[in-house]
């Protein structure tokens, strides 16, 4: 019996998606929510490996998935060390990275340690990841900030993104590598990303820093005024820490991260609701017209993905302060289990190589130091 059964694994911040897919079709697709108290319980993110591992197990156990059959286990990639595009499979080295969190804590690290583990119980299959969050195609000058010890980088919903654009450029019976785009996915982060022929050359850092506020994270903030907060008035490194992702943006103005619950009051007439949506929007726009000088103008389309595309009062103000650069495509949702099994797919037939995650494939970014 060949082992042609894929199973995705994706790991979020209260949730977990899996789903296994044969003969090209889902088999399954299951979202488990987890309840916030269940999650307090653990210090760390990676200690919730064990109990979100056996989440998996039970699922597959119940949708009668032979395990003996499956090839392949693809996980949404955490924060490794920058790395460009494709699939990856799961080694020692990345294991170690992802445990240490060498480029931050985030739910997507466990997806592939979930992978490390299930190959234990899949006597057939191997473990990858795919486009992590870590994604880095940025051109050199997008990644000085304006002083040598801050230097920008590449977090974005490099997963989702992508998928979206193959999307697109597919619909348009074009090929993504010849296209300019512009993709903002709006979701618990906002990214805003300049994909020029396939690569994304230029995108706000979405996790801890930088572009428009979004439901649990502050984006851009006044830095003097960050920095006099910071010696005046915080208590702890993680107090601003979490201010600036986790309890910024919607949850520090209204105390809930619920962007359908903002759009529900902003129709019903509060004012403070509807400002709130107004400003997303707003920042949005200024985001993506940031990222249409980036490609000098020449954008072939503006896509607007992720969960609050799917609020039409915010999308049309999104277009219509930006349908001037390029036309306006809405993508609600995203795609990513899709895009897992996608890609996934290729490399168990033969069409695409996994590539090592290893010292010689990892970006390493401009020297300033080197150029004299």
């Amino acid at each position: 019996m060949d082992a042609n059964y894929i199973l995705a694994v994706n790991p979020g911040a209260t949730s977990t998606k899996i789903a296994a897919y044969h003969a090209d079709r889902f088999v399954f697709l299951t979202v488990i929510r987890h309840d916030c108290d269940d999650l307090m319980r653990f210090r760390r993110i990676v200690d919730q490996l064990d109990y979100r591992k056996e989440l998996v197990l039970t699922e597959v156990r119940k949708n009668h998935i032979p395990f003996e059959r499956v090839g392949m286990i693809i996980s949404r990639g955490g924060l490794v060390r920058p790395i460009e595009s494709g699939v990856y499979e799961v080694n020692e080295e990345m294991i170690r990275d992802l445990r240490e969190g060498v480029s931050g804590e985030h739910a997507s690290n466990l997806g592939g340690l979930i992978g490390a583990e299930l190959i234990r119980e899949f006597p057939r299959a191997k473990a990858y990841i795919c486009d992590p969050v870590v994604v880095d195609e940025l051109q050199d000058v997008a990644r000085l900030s304006g002083h040598p010890a801050f230097r920008r980088i590449s977090i974005f919903h490099a997963l989702n993104q992508k998928a979206t654009a193959r999307t697109h450029a597919r619909s348009r019976a074009e090929k993504y590598e010849e296209l300019n785009l512009i993709v903002a996915h709006l979701g618990s982060g906002i990214s805003v990303g300049a994909h020029r022929r396939g690569r994304v050359i230029d995108v706000n850092n979405a996790l801890n820093g930088e572009g428009p506020f979004a439901p649990e994270r502050s984006g851009t903030l006044p830095t003097g005024a960050l920095a006099r907060f910071c010696f005046e008035e915080a208590e702890s490194l993680q107090q601003v820490n979490e201010m600036i992702a986790g309890k910024g943006g919607l949850y520090a103005y209204l105390g809930h991260k619920d962007a359908a619950e903002m759009e529900k009051a902003a129709r019903e007439g509060k004012r403070k609701e509807k400002l709130l949506q107004e400003a997303m929007a707003y920042q949005t726009s200024k985001e993506i017209g940031a990222m249409a000088a980036v490609l000098e103008g020449d954008v072939d389309a503006i896509l607007i993905t992720g969960g609050i595309a799917y609020n039409e009062d915010l999308t049309a103000c999104v277009r219509k302060q930006v349908d001037f650069i390029a036309p306006v495509f809405i993508y609600p949702g995203e795609d990513e289990m899709q895009a897992l099994v996608m890609n996934g797919s290729l490399v168990l037939e033969g069409s695409v190589p996994a590539r090592e995650y290893s010292e010689e494939n990892m970006v390493k970014g401009i020297d300033l130091e080197r150029l004299g």
